[in-house]
C-alpha cells in the first residue's frame, strides 16, 4: 500500500505535498484520475477522453461544380432563382492549362476538410457525394445546407481569371432577404478565413479580383439564399501557372483544408 501511495504522489505532482501526505488512498487515486495525463498511468484506470471541440456542431461544405457537369449542358443552362434574379443552374467550372478541373480541386479540399472537422466532433454535410456526378443546382446546394441547420458553411471554389493574376478572394454575401440575419456573422467568418489563408497556405491575396482579398456579391444563390453564416472562397487562379502548380498539389490542398478548419473552429468556438 505505501508503494502505491508513493507512485500516485509522484503522478499527481502538481498537488500540494501536505495534501497527499494526509489523504486516503481513495482520495489520492481520485486526485490522480482527475488529471488526464495521470489517469492513463494508474493501473486499471480508464483514460479521460479529451472533449471534441466541435461536438454538437453542424458544418456545411459546398464543393463547387461536379466532375461530370460538362456532359449535360441543358441541365446546367436551365434557370434557377437565386433570391434576386435568374441564373444558370450551375457551370462546369474552370480548369488549369493542363486540364486539372476546378471540380476535382474543390472535391479534394472538401474531403480533406470534412475529415478534419469530423475528427473534431462535427457533423459535416456536403452538397455532393462524389466528383463523378452532375449538379446539384446552386439553389439546391443552398437548400441542402439550410435544411441541415448548419451552424456555418463554406463554399469552396477556384477561379478562372486572367493568366497574369494570382491569389485568393473571399466572397461575402450582401443582404438579400433570406440572408439578412447572417451578414454580420458572415463578415466575421470571412475575416477568419482570410487570416487563416494567409497564415497556413502559400497563396496570397488576389491581385486582380476584389479588394485586398475580399469582394461582396449579391448575385450568387449560395450566398443570397443562405440562412447560416457563409462565405465563398476562390482559393486561387487556375489560369495562372504559378497558382495552378499550388492548387494541383495535394500538400497545398491539405494546407487549404487545414486553414479552413482553423477558421471554422475559431468561428464556432472562439479558439
Amino acid at each position: 500500500m505505501p508503494d502505491t501511495r508513493l507512485r500516485l504522489r509522484r503522478l499527481a505532482g502538481r498537488a500540494p505535498a501536505g495534501l497527499l501526505a494526509t489523504a486516503s488512498l481513495a482520495a489520492v487515486t481520485a486526485l490522480a484520475l482527475a488529471t488526464p495525463a495521470v489517469a492513463s498511468a494508474v493501473p486499471g484506470a480508464h483514460p479521460i477522453a479529451k472533449p471534441k471541440l466541435l461536438a454538437g456542431k453542424i458544418v456545411g461544405i459546398d464543393p463547387g461544380h461536379n466532375g461530370r457537369n460538362w456532359t449535360d449542358p441543358a441541365f446546367l443552362d436551365h434557370q434557377v432563382w437565386n433570391g434576386r434574379e435568374w441564373e444558370d443552374c450551375d457551370t462546369t467550372g474552370t480548369e488549369t492549362d493542363g486540364g486539372y478541373t476546378e471540380a476535382e480541386f474543390n472535391w479534394h479540399v472538401a474531403t480533406y476538410l470534412a475529415k478534419i472537422l469530423r475528427k473534431d466532433g462535427a457533423k459535416v454535410v456536403l452538397t455532393r457525394k462524389s466528383n463523378n456526378g452532375i449538379g446539384p443546382c446552386v439553389n439546391t446546394r443552398a437548400r441542402i445546407l439550410d435544411r441541415a441547420h448548419a451552424d456555418v458553411s463554406i463554399d469552396i471554389h477556384a477561379d478562372g481569371g486572367p493568366s497574369w493574376g494570382r491569389g485568393f478572394t473571399v466572397l461575402e454575401p450582401v443582404a438579400d432577404g433570406p440572408n439578412d440575419r447572417v451578414i454580420k456573422s458572415s463578415l466575421r467568418f470571412g475575416k477568419y478565413v482570410h487570416q487563416a489563408f494567409l497564415r497556413y497556405t502559400p497563396i496570397g491575396v488576389s491581385d486582380y479580383y476584389g479588394n485586398n482579398g475580399y469582394i461582396f456579391r449579391n448575385d450568387l444563390a449560395g450566398l443570397n439564399l443562405t440562412t447560416m453564416p457563409k462565405v465563398l472562397i476562390e482559393c486561387g487562379n487556375m489560369r495562372n501557372s504559378a497558382d495552378a502548380r499550388l492548387l494541383t498539389s495535394a500538400r497545398v490542398q491539405r494546407e487549404i483544408a487545414w486553414a479552413l478548419s482553423v477558421a471554422i473552429i475559431r468561428f464556432l468556438t472562439g479558439r
